[in-house]
């Protein structure tokens, strides 16, 4: 699950997918907690546009906040008319540095980073909706969908936001885009894509804004061809 997010100030939209119509600066946090303000990607005549969210998903029938979800399974986009709707129709992408994960331990959990093993920016698939609410400041919300995750980081998280490639963000973003094959884009990560590294469990309390919250305290665990044999 995602429960924390990391969004560096140094991550270029323009250099990752080029002409993004942005509304508002890319907003960035050391350790995002949900129902908090992200920056997300969504559809426009134009290209991919950047505005800013709630993050976690609110249709106008919602009276508490937070009930809120802030992800949805991939597996169960159906399930649910709120996320089937938004599937059809409203899919965005939420750029981000890396991921906030806790591997249990026996006397405490570990927090991880997990990133791009070359550090680049990861775009997160999710759904929003565009409704009015008097719950909160912001008139649009998403949540990110997950998926299972891959071999090596299921040690740490069972399950992580579906990561879209930068080629395919346009196919995802546009509502023309068949569902079979946006579909086949939910899939867990390849193994060369995204490794993890211990952080300091500062982050383990969203009140910490500090940048060290994503500084490596070990090595980052990565796939490499051994492991292949």
């Amino acid at each position: 699950m995602a429960g924390r997010l990391y969004i560096a100030p140094t991550l270029d939209l323009e250099r990752l997918l080029g002409g993004v119509e942005q509304h508002g600066e890319l907003l960035a946090n050391p350790n995002l907690a949900p129902r908090r303000a992200l920056s997300m990607l969504h559809h426009a005549a134009g290209g991919p546009r950047l505005s800013n969210a709630f993050w976690g998903l609110t249709p106008p029938w919602l009276k508490v906040l937070d009930h809120a979800p802030h992800c949805a399974r991939a597996e169960s986009l159906d399930a649910r008319a709120m996320f089937r709707d938004a599937f059809a129709a409203r899919r965005c992408l939420v750029p981000v540095s890396g991921i906030y994960v806790w591997k249990p331990q026996p006397r405490m959990k570990q927090p991880f980073l997990v990133t791009h093993c070359e550090r680049q920016p990861l775009l997160l698939a999710g759904l929003w909706c565009r409704f009015h609410t008097a719950l909160t400041e912001h008139h649009d919300s998403c949540a990110l969908i997950t998926v299972p995750s891959n071999a090596l980081l299921a040690p740490l998280s069972d399950r992580l936001p579906a990561v879209i490639a930068p080629a395919s963000a346009r196919r995802w973003l546009d509502p023309a885009t068949p569902l079979e094959e946006v579909r086949a884009l939910l899939i867990p990560a390849e193994m060369e894509l995204l490794g993890a590294f211990p952080v300091s469990r500062r982050v383990n309390d969203p009140s910490h804004q500090d940048w060290a919250c994503a500084h490596p305290t070990g090595p980052m665990h990565r796939w490499t061809t051994a492991q292949e044999t």
